[in-house]
């Protein structure tokens, strides 16, 4: 059912120091900076050969990540992602397995402009899970 790893994200306290990091010390591609206020989340992606880093950081104090860091003051992996090619059968079969869909369970557009759903970590040995729907290639 599952594709490729298509990020791990990591929640930082300080993006741009993060940045700085993977761009001048690892020699790491980085993207600008992307507000998606419907997440709470300011994201920058780490482009490697063969999958992504997601660097996370709160967009305000409601924000998943903000309570993430309230935790987790330096920060820490925060989900996988990984590619399906049809999220909704793939929720399906999960939820009939007992999975748990997080949130009101329908897909909501993420930092790539595709359909994603996050999946509960108790589910999943204490990894919070995305799955992104991606065109069949």
């Amino acid at each position: 059912m599952i594709g490729r790893l298509n990020h791990v994200a990591i929640a930082v306290p300080d993006l741009n120091r993060a940045v700085a990091r993977y761009r001048d010390a690892l020699g790491a591609a980085v993207s600008a900076p992307q507000d998606l206020p419907e997440h709470g989340v300011r994201v920058v992606f780490v482009t490697l050969d063969n999958t992504k880093v997601e660097l996370l950081h709160p967009l305000g104090e409601n924000s998943p990540i903000a309570a993430y860091l309230a935790r987790h003051p330096d920060g820490g992996m925060h989900h996988m992602c990984f590619e399906v090619g049809d999220i909704a059968a793939a929720a399906e079969v999960l939820t009939g397995q007992g999975a748990r869909v997080l949130g009101d369970g329908k897909p909501r557009i993420g930092a790539h402009g595709l359909p994603v759903l996050f999946l509960h970590p108790k589910d999943f040995d204490g990894t919070l899970i995305e799955l992104e729907e991606i065109a069949p290639t």
